[in-house]
């Protein structure tokens, strides 16, 4: 089991938020807690190519957009501003709907952007810790203690 204060949670969220093209994956070292990058041009040491079933690493999958959709309609759907939280559910609606939302944070409710960057980021690391847990890396009463003591913060209740 890894010790949790030796993982980059950050860079696993990255890795699990990653909705780009399969060439490159980010892995992770089961032992020491090491996220390394991998493409299939230049491996992990960016010069020698190598084949993912060679290397004793586990690959972060990234999850499925509709997980970080759901962060955007769930802070929508707490701040307490009405009109915002309205014209927020309604630019996530439809194809666009990530650009739509951050458009629409940082043209209309920039005052939110801190919130929903805090909001987001800690989201992303508890399904950073939910990951490690799901892969056996760290133990269920480390994950607990975790969610415990970082709690998802609090979505205001009106804008500026």
């Amino acid at each position: 089991m890894l010790e949790l204060s030796r993982v980059d949670l950050e860079e696993i969220a990255i890795a699990l938020a990653d909705q780009s093209a399969y060439e490159h994956r980010y892995l992770i070292n089961q032992q020491t807690g090491e996220i390394v990058f991998w493409t299939s041009d230049t491996g992990i040491d960016g010069e020698t190519p190598v084949d993912l079933e060679d290397l004793d690493l586990i690959c972060i999958d990234p999850l499925p957009s509709h997980v970080w959709y759901q962060d955007m309609a769930d802070f929508a759907r707490q701040v307490g501003d009405e009109q915002a939280g309205r014209r927020l559910e309604r630019a996530i609606r439809g194809k666009g709907a990530f650009r739509r939302f951050k458009d629409e944070l940082h043209e209309e409710y920039p005052d939110l952007l801190p919130a929903w960057t805090t909001f987001r980021d800690a989201r992303a690391r508890l399904r950073a810790v939910d990951w490690l847990e799901s892969n056996l890396l760290i133990d269920n009463n480390t994950a607990a203690r975790y969610r415990d003591e970082h709690p998802e913060p609090d979505v205001p209740a009106t804008t500026a």
